[in-house]
């Protein structure tokens, strides 16, 4: 029979707490900051960076990924926001990057919709149009994973960024992405492809359940039944939860999310970044559809760098040595490329 566990919840990069060594004082201002998302009643804190000088200067807003993430987006001990916002200061442009609703300093419930999340860009947007360091006319929104279709998803609402980055955002329906990191998960174990067809096709019926069924205590019940049924090793109380987060609000939606709809109607210039070794989606399928979605944006700017993973880190014969092991580093490719075309918005 089928042994291998179900894999049914949108994968997410998890915040880790890790011990940070001391660093040198950078050649830039920090500023711990609080702003208000009045729409959602609660307060976002962050840090934001600016560069030496009088300014203003070209400035971005960091969204990070899918799942509870901390101002520095750390997934192990690769802190990927952290290091973005230090590489994009030290070159002359303002970054500002929070915490997520209920982490860190920050205030609200855990796991808000992407629409809920726009709000949040919309905030941070908002905080620093009220800095003089900022300059108004070159503020942008830079997203990583799921931040980058939130900052799309910003970008066609009143007072938009002046631009966007996109750093592999997806383009197919949210259920369709769930399906293909199942499918993914399933082919890394060597499960058999007749088994991953079973699996895929039962997962599938699961989320018809949830669409079709509003009350959340039977959706939750039912969900649970089909997947013990599907795997009777499973124990009942970890069906439950896993049951209990597939019919959450944010789980809802990102069922039905549909990153294309509003493209349209972005009119700022837009910039995506992807690396070829990315095994959260399927690069050429999104970059395609996005870019086709933006076709009638004069702005539409596609980069795609070889041996790049998710987490926007280089092939690992390219990571610096320390005491002797290799440790992951931001692709100097991507970050270079992000850099010169938020300075090259400047210009124009």
């Amino acid at each position: 029979g089928f042994k291998v566990p179900l894999v049914l919840s949108h994968s997410e990069v998890q915040a880790a707490a890790v011990s940070v060594a001391p660093r040198l004082t950078p050649p830039y201002r920090e500023e711990e900051v609080r702003f208000s998302n009045t729409e959602a009643k609660l307060q976002l804190a962050g840090t934001l960076t600016v560069p030496a000088g009088a300014g203003p200067f070209p400035s971005v807003v960091l969204l990070s990924d899918a799942g509870p993430q901390d101002r520095n987006g750390m997934a192990g001990d690769f802190a990927l926001l952290s290091r973005l916002a230090d590489y994009l200061t030290r070159r002359g442009i303002a970054v500002l990057r929070f915490d997520d609703r209920g982490v860190g300093q920050s205030t609200g419930e855990r796991q808000p919709t992407i629409g809920e999340l726009v709000t949040d860009a919309q905030a941070g947007l908002n905080y620093m149009r009220t800095r003089p360091e900022v300059d108004l006319s070159n503020l942008g929104l830079v997203g990583h994973g799921e931040g980058g279709n939130v900052a799309l998803l910003a970008a066609t609402l009143p007072l938009p960024p002046t631009f966007v980055v996109g750093m592999a955002p997806y383009a197919l329906p949210g259920g369709v992405i769930l399906a293909q990191q199942q499918e993914t998960t399933l082919r890394s174990l060597h499960t058999d492809p007749a088994q991953v067809t079973e699996a895929i096709k039962r997962q599938q019926a699961m989320f018809e359940i949830i669409r079709q069924t509003q009350d959340n205590a039977q959706a939750q019940a039912i969900v649970a039944n089909m997947m013990r049924q599907n795997n009777a090793r499973l124990d009942p109380a970890a069906a439950q939860v896993t049951a209990a987060d597939m019919v959450t609000p944010r789980y809802r939606y990102f069922l039905n999310f549909n990153p294309l709809e509003k493209l349209p109607q972005v009119a700022c210039p837009v910039l995506l970044l992807y690396g070829t070794a990315d095994d959260m989606l399927n690069v050429e399928t999104n970059a395609t559809m996005l870019t086709r979605a933006l076709r009638n944006n004069k702005g539409i700017t596609t980069h795609k760098f070889t041996g790049v993973n998710h987490l926007f880190q280089p092939d690992r014969t390219q990571w610096p040595l320390l005491n002797g092991e290799p440790k992951p580093n931001l692709s100097p490719a991507a970050s270079d490329a992000m850099r010169a075309w938020i300075i090259g918005q400047v210009v124009k």
